[in-house]
């Protein structure tokens, strides 16, 4: 169903479009998507630094989230935007990636944990910096969301050698 849903896909205009312009749309795409994670990976590293007690001590919770909240926010705005013009550019190698699946599950745990985290110091302040940030599940929570981001632009980079997944890999 979802080889049929990106073989659709690969046949619309758009799709027709960015392929037709693929030496300079892909690699613009690309490259504003590069640069949006890296915006990510620097917000929530921040703030999980923060949180572990490792950086940014000289702020509270609260400033670090009003400071790398925002670009975050907006970095995963724009990864959402230039991620799915570029799934519409090449639907096929794209969704039939078992790296890509992967990713987007990794991608939605880690923006849920993220706004869930923003909200919730956004809700009351005072408790997290005198008894949630010292406690071990959120630092152990803290040290997760670092991985995941770093598994997310591992497997954002094996998309384009899903073949290393083997019998995974619908592509294979």
């Amino acid at each position: 169903m979802i080889e049929q849903f990106a073989e659709w896909l690969a046949r619309t205009s758009l799709s027709l479009w960015i392929q037709t312009q693929y030496a300079w749309v892909i690699p613009t795409l690309q490259s504003i998507h590069i640069a949006a994670i890296g915006i990510v990976l620097t917000s929530v590293a921040a703030i999980d630094l923060r949180l572990l007690g490792w950086a940014g001590r000289d702020q509270t919770l609260g400033e670090t989230r009003e400071r790398f909240g925002p670009w975050m926010s907006w970095a995963l705005l724009v990864l959402l935007v230039t991620g799915v013009l570029m799934v519409i550019g090449e639907p096929v190698r794209e969704l039939m990636s078992f790296s890509f699946r992967v990713k987007m599950a990794l991608v939605a745990v880690g923006a849920v944990t993220a706004f869930a985290f923003q909200a919730s110091l956004k809700k009351d302040e005072t408790r997290w910096e005198r008894t949630l940030a010292d406690r071990p599940a959120v630092r152990t929570l803290a040290i997760l969301t670092l991985l995941v981001w770093a598994a997310i632009v591992i497997l954002g980079r094996l998309i384009a050698y899903d073949y290393v997944w083997g019998g995974l890999s619908p592509l294979a």
